[in-house]
């Protein structure tokens, strides 16, 4: 049996599917933090609508999570991985949007694949630096320089608008580390393991939100219905989608949504919230994908050879 990834015009659809819906999480999310949801209960709602369809269809489908038994030790790593995966980086990105544009949030994301480059070098046997791996970290490393330093953006007045850009960068890093961590699992059933990570993420979030925030909000039926699109379609809709592509055409194939979530999030925040398209936020952007580019080159080169 063949089990080569098959890269179909179904696959290129589903990619730019991805890349739209991912990017334009940003500014749907600028719009709930605009229409009054504090940030960690927008994070917490979010997490707890995905949760609760992943958790829903994954009691229909009857899949242990699995193939094999798990050690204690893994157990506790799908707790780090959830927070990692979900808690952190969409409350650090729920925070740190009150103080930073949608696009800039976007295009902190693009930084995943760099900062994973370095993390893998030391964990992942077969990941090690190359030349060019190195040249495409540098070049991207600076582009994330851009996007932090004080003149990524025309100054807005935020108080916190510095402290709203470490916060996405440092979600950024959350998914980089989450996802090295994910490698390191035993094999496990893609829908149930991402139900897991969900459940774990509301664990986490709801409690926390209380802590800090206190009762919920009673949103507005329109901000509920943004609440509830979060939940559903960038969370657990494109999760689902997500697997298909993994599954049907390959990891580094699915990797090409890297290059559109960035796009995506800078057009449609200067479209539909009037943000601002400032040179040092373009050339940020332009270096960091030309570092991961370069840094995923071999993949590919492979990948649109075969």
């Amino acid at each position: 049996m063949n089990t080569s990834p098959q890269i179909t015009p179904l696959s290129w659809l589903m990619i730019a599917i991805l890349g739209l819906t991912w990017g334009g999480t940003f500014m749907v999310t600028e719009i709930a933090l605009a229409g009054g949801m504090p940030p960690f209960w927008l994070a917490a709602s979010r997490i707890g609508f995905a949760a609760l369809l992943m958790s829903t269809i994954w009691v229909f489908m009857g899949r242990p999570l699995f193939k094999e038994k798990t050690a204690t030790a893994d157990k506790c790593n799908l707790l780090v991985i959830g927070g990692l995966s979900s808690a952190v980086p969409f409350s650090l990105l729920a925070w740190g949007q009150q103080y930073v544009t949608s696009g800039f949030a976007g295009v902190s994301m693009a930084a995943v694949a760099l900062i994973v480059l370095p993390l893998a070098h030391f964990t992942v046997p077969g990941e090690q630096m190359t030349p060019r791996k190195t040249v495409g970290f540098l070049i991207g490393f600076v582009g994330v320089v851009i996007l932090i330093g004080a003149q990524a953006f025309q100054t807005t007045g935020a108080s916190f608008e510095t402290a709203g850009r470490i916060a996405c960068v440092l979600a950024a890093s959350c998914y980089a580390v989450g996802s090295i961590l994910l490698r390191r699992l035993p094999a496990a059933h893609p829908i149930g393991l991402a139900t897991v990570l969900l459940i774990v993420g509301a664990g986490l979030t709801i409690p926390i939100a209380f802590i800090i925030e206190g009762p919920p909000p009673v949103p507005s039926p329109h901000i509920l219905g943004v609440l509830v699109f979060l939940g559903l379609v960038p969370t657990a809709g494109a999760n689902f989608l997500r697997v298909l592509v993994v599954r049907s055409a390959g990891p580094v194939f699915m990797s090409l949504v890297n290059y559109q979530v960035p796009a995506w999030s800078v057009i449609l925040g200067a479209i539909f919230l009037g943000e601002a398209l400032p040179n040092s936020l373009l050339l940020a952007m332009t270096l960091i994908l030309i570092g991961v580019g370069l840094s995923q080159y071999g993949a590919l080169r492979r990948l649109f050879k075969r």
